[in-house]
């Protein structure tokens, strides 16, 4: 076992022997635990005929997706990552023009390992490449033409950041001007209503196709969901049987997905009223231990999640969290990384129903136990 396997294993159990955490590490479910929530998942109907290549249960989610967003139709996906790379391919197709012009942040540039270049032959090109959300008027300057606009909603590597209404709105509407489809990667769109002040389907109905993630913040198995027109889905079907997604059976991916927007995204919105006030109570907190330097960004967080910056060593934080949730049964921070300059690191809140229940007072009462053990 390596040196990080080891730390990871010491993690995952510190984590779930706490009694007090913000949220549940999608680490810490045995499969044994995973196993035997499956019966009760979306009160399923043991007599439900077993999918077969994407019928039954799966298209039954597949349809509650495309009603929630407004949609003509959906198509369920094994991976986010498959998802938009069709999506992404289907619009080249349709609008003749292979760029696509996305944040340098996102999720394709990042986390897909060239996929969009190698494997679909898209080429991209960049608004800005501050981390924030693109402008309308950035977008219009863009000097060459491009045949898709994709927004990341929210920006996770900025900060789970997403635009106001207006600006959302502009930038659609500049992507049109320029001639071009939009997008959205919305693999944590479900919990953006209450920043944006709108429901689900009238923030999908902005875009030509919206992919939404079924684990990232509702908490399912895996599996991501496509929606669109009925045409552009019927395309991607076919898309997705050539990238291998087409699948015999599965229907634990769906019972879960179907639970998670039964039982989780109603909570959704009092989770990103809980993480503003962690993100409030942790600034309180990093004051009164007197820290050199922090920050809590954003400082009003725009969905149930945000990031904490410090300037110690990613280690020295990791260690100093797992050392307090050995010793007190409390976890406040998980993992750290570096980030920006030398000497400075962030880690990644998540504010889910488990955290509903720190006060402002628990929280600033766990930052003055982490930082003593800095």
């Amino acid at each position: 076992m390596t040196d990080d396997e080891d730390r990871t294993k010491r993690l995952v159990a510190a984590w779930r022997g706490a009694d007090r955490v913000l949220s549940r590490s999608l680490l810490e479910p045995t499969v044994g635990e995973l196993l035997a929530a499956l019966p009760g998942l979306a009160e399923a109907d043991p007599d439900e005929g077993v999918d077969v290549y994407g019928d039954g249960v799966v298209g039954r989610l597949e349809r509650r997706v495309a009603e929630l967003l407004g949609m003509a139709d959906a198509a369920f996906f094994p991976s986010g990552t498959m998802a938009q790379q069709v999506a992404l391919r289907c619009w080249a197709g349709r609008t003749g023009n292979p760029v696509v012009a996305l944040h340098p942040m996102s999720h394709p540039e990042l986390w897909e390992d060239g996929a969009l270049s190698t494997v679909s032959g898209l080429r991209t090109v960049y608004p800005p490449r501050e981390a924030r959300q693109p402008t309308a008027r950035e977008v219009a300057e863009l000097p060459e033409p491009f045949g898709t606009l994709m927004l990341e909603l929210p920006l996770r590597e900025a900060g789970f950041l997403l635009p106001t209404w207006e600006e959302l709105v502009a930038l659609v509407e500049t992507g049109r001007e320029r001639d071009a489809v939009v997008h959205f990667d919305g693999a944590r769109l479900w919990e953006s209503t209450v920043h944006f002040g709108r429901p689900l389907s009238e923030i999908a109905g902005l875009a030509d196709s919206v992919y939404v993630s079924l684990y990232k913040s509702l908490g399912g198995l895996s599996g991501a969901v496509l929606a669109g027109s009925a045409s552009l889905v019927a395309e991607a079907r076919v898309w997705r049987h050539r990238y291998g997604g087409q699948i015999f059976r599965q229907f634990p991916q769906a019972l879960s997905g179907l639970a998670g927007l039964e039982r989780v995204l109603p909570e959704l919105p009092s989770y990103v009223a809980g993480a503003r006030v962690v993100a409030a109570a942790l600034r309180e907190g990093f004051a009164e231990a007197g820290l050199p330097w922090f920050r809590v960004h954003p400082e009003v967080p725009h969905t149930h999640q945000f990031q904490v910056w410090l300037p110690y060593e990613a280690e020295r934080l990791t260690e100093a969290g797992l050392r307090q949730a050995e010793e007190t049964g409390r976890v406040l921070f998980r993992r750290w990384s570096p980030g920006g300059p030398p000497g400075v690191s962030l880690t990644e809140l998540e504010i889910t129903a488990p955290g509903l229940a720190w006060t402002p007072a628990d929280v600033r009462a766990a930052v003055a136990d982490f930082t003593s053990h800095l």
